[in-house]
């Protein structure tokens, strides 16, 4: 064995490229195969220790033990707050660093401890029966862009040589269930809807977040397995975006494309189509099969050199083969798991994710030294509803429940009865509602659903839920819980509805019956965050980054991929909440929206302002949020489409001005084929806080032209 002073790929005073040229050059094709699979086996003769690609970190470091537990992503893009979503994941990142430097030291290199980690799931959240949909950042394509972004860049850091941790987003591309179907289906839809709605966040995070790897999804999208498409990892992600780094498929995804998919009759067939086609890791087991694959002729070594490089740049990048000292994310100390400044962030998280949607008579906030407050419902002291999915274990973990009775005075009487199951088919304990709402000021309902409920495919598997596979087969409130509440309603005590979930809940007779609901998403390990907003110590300003329907009646086909009357931008029915909506606890008015130019050429951007005021009596933060719409197009555009939003503060009285710049990228439309261009003639400008078909939004309107190229 030689020394690793002479091997040129340990020293890291050589160029890149040579160093990763020479590793290569020492490796069997066995040994290089082998590096091609998620655990990685050790090269012992070379010094090189094994290492496990897969790594989650959703909304923390997961499935590792300790960390600090966000709130699920879905209510994170709630908050419309970019700078947040950032720190959140610098947070993150820095656990992850903390932790992987640690486990080494212990002599652990399992799964779940590497630096490579397989967030942000940026697929669209196109149909809310999807049961991995509280993964996203929700049903718009400008919105997940910014949120992914954000996410990537924190993950990866600033640094000029160094990646702290790899960013992954995911399931590349056309990806949102039916979740049984995942290794069969193949999702249609035209060059239009690609380019429109299912591209969009994942080339806003290569191309500015250079995020450093991607994920492949299950399923066939136009005919071709996302993790061998031609058309997806080579003609669009590499030669259209520019992407350097490397493509890792979903997990047994490979092994899907010859016994599932039937493109491939054989291993061997699968993993060479997939490297040959920009697939460079292989989740699962195929991969070892490439030896067989180049002795069959299916493909060349030089081929498999070509993506392991891909492939290994990441790991020279993330400091691996390269002395601790100069690495500088190896000083990360394991005290930043779960630190006080990362619990404080998981607070303010969770208290911006939370959307205020009803609030009759101005029920809301509570008085602390009310006399009797009920708190009832299978999610007030649920701690599996918080962690939602792909999660880790925080030592401060705080319910709904122990948040209320920290901040009511020692003289109020809570009185807490589960009175449902959370699924079940077990009656209502109607005694339980007796209990705590007699003499009651005030009932506090925590309903919804859990990860227990909705999720993966195989991993969500209760008796209640196993038909939708993961997915939800009804979107009202799951059990006996409407019946429930129902009864709660009945006792004349005003009832505040507090809605946790994932997803979308069919809410029509709660908005009809409740003095308030509340949605809460799954809030991570501060449970209490939703006592600030019931108690008035946060001014609610959550907004909604989903349409919550009335009913499953105004869904269309879930295995439809098409966008005909999906989401805010196509659907024409009236829902129950639109995307952006929110309540709070003061009130904005909207004036003087500007622009830049009333006219401009179609390769020209404008400019946006506008005037937003606290005309209530407490300090608040507004989302403002801009729509266009294309009034005169040509061909099948959007009804509307968020391209822009600002998180700001105002004290009451307050005006502060907010500016926005339209790109002609986003002014543009698709041809059938997928073409973007800008077409002359009207767009409509509307800034306020939600969308400008909703009054209470208040918003205001600009008419812009653009004008025929010259």
């Amino acid at each position: 064995m030689a020394e690793q002073s002479e091997m040129k790929f340990w020293n890291p005073d050589l160029p890149e490229d040579e160093r990763i040229d020479d590793l290569i050059s020492r490796l069997t094709l066995e040994e290089k195969a082998a590096q091609m699979v998620h655990n990685a086996p050790a090269v012992e003769r070379l010094g090189i220790p094994e290492y496990n690609w897969w790594s989650e970190c959703l909304h923390g470091a997961a499935r590792a033990g300790r960390a600090t537990v966000f709130p699920q992503s879905l209510g994170i893009a709630a908050t419309f707050n970019t700078d947040l979503m950032h720190r959140v994941a610098m947070a993150i990142s820095d656990e992850v660093r903390a932790k992987h430097h640690q486990a080494a030291r212990q002599g652990n290199r399992g799964q779940y401890f590497g630096l490579t980690c397989w967030s942000p799931n940026v697929n669209i959240f196109r149909d809310p029966r999807w049961g991995r949909g509280q993964e996203t950042y929700g049903e718009d394509p400008y919105l997940t862009a910014r949120m992914g972004v954000a996410f990537c860049k924190g993950l990866q850091g600033d640094h000029p040589t160094y990646l702290k941790t790899v960013a992954t987003p995911k399931h590349y591309a056309v990806h949102s269930g039916p979740e049984p179907q995942r290794h069969t289906f193949d999702a249609r839809v035209n060059g239009r809807e690609l380019q429109e709605t299912y591209l969009p966040a994942f080339k806003a995070c290569v191309k500015e977040a250079k995020a450093f790897s991607v994920m492949g999804a299950y399923n066939r999208t136009n005919g071709e397995p996302c993790c061998a498409s031609k058309t997806l990892l080579e003609d669009i992600l590499r030669d259209e975006w520019g992407f350097e780094g490397y493509v890792v498929s979903d997990c047994g995804a490979i092994r899907d494309i010859h016994e599932h998919h039937k493109v491939t009759s054989s291993p061997a067939e699968s993993a060479a189509m997939a490297v040959k086609n920009g697939c460079e890791l292989n989740c699962g087991r195929v991969y070892p099969m490439l030896v067989r694959a180049v002795k069959k002729g299916l493909i060349t070594e030089e081929e498999i050199d070509k993506g392991l490089k891909r492939l290994l740049r990441a790991r020279f990048r993330l400091g691996m083969f390269d002395p601790e000292d100069r690495v500088p994310y190896t000083r990360i100390s394991p005290e930043a798991v779960e630190c006080e400044e990362h619990r404080r962030l998981a607070t303010e998280a969770a208290r911006e994710s939370i959307v205020l949607l009803k609030n009759q008579d101005k029920l809301l906030p509570l008085r602390k030294d009310l006399p009797k407050i009920g708190v009832v419902g299978p999610t007030a002291y649920n701690l599996r509803m918080q962690h939602a999915n792909y999660y880790g274990f925080s030592a401060y973990m705080t319910t709904i429940l122990e948040g209320i009775l920290a901040r009511t005075t020692p003289g109020t009487q809570v009185e807490y009865e589960q009175v449902c199951s959370l699924a079940g088919k077990e009656p209502v304990d109607e005694h339980g509602i007796k209990k705590a709402a007699e003499d009651a000021d005030v009932v506090i309902a925590a309903m919804g659903f859990t990860a227990e409920l909705e999720g993966e495919e195989g991993l969500v598997n209760t008796e209640a839920q196993s038909e939708g596979g993961g997915d939800r087969t009804r979107i009202n409130l799951p059990g006996r819980q409407e019946e429930a509440l129902k009864k709660l309603v009945e006792t004349g005590k005003p009832v505040v509805l507090v809605v946790t979930s994932g997803s979308p809940v069919d809410l029509s007779w709660a908005a009809e019956n409740c003095a308030a609901i509340v949605m809460a998403w799954y809030p991570g390990q501060a449970g209490d965050a939703i006592a600030d907003v019931l108690f008035g110590d946060v001014n609610p300003a959550g907004r909604l980054p989903m349409t919550f329907v009335k009913s499953m009646d105004q869904l269309p086909d879930f295995e439809d991929y098409r966008m005909t009357n999906r989401t805010y931008r196509y659907m024409e029915d009236e829902p129950l909440y639109r995307f952006g909506y929110g309540l709070s606890y003061t009130s904005f008015e909207y004036s003087d929206i500007r622009l830049s130019g009333e006219r401009i050429g179609p390769d020209e951007s404008v400019g946006v302002t506008v005037s937003v005021t606290n005309t209530g009596e407490v300090a608040g933060d507004e989302v403002v949020q801009l729509y266009v719409s294309d009034v005169s197009a040509s061909v099948p555009v959007p009804l509307r489409h968020l391209e822009g939003f600002r998180r700001v503060r105002l004290a009451p009285g307050e005006t502060k001005t907010v500016g926005f710049t339209l790109t002609p990228q986003q002014l543009s439309a698709y041809t059938d084929d997928g073409e973007a261009f800008v077409e002359p003639g009207e767009f409509r400008i509307a800034v306020g806080g939600g969308q400008p078909e909703d009054p209470a939004a208040g918003a205001v309107a600009a008419t812009l032209t653009v004008a025929e190229s010259k």
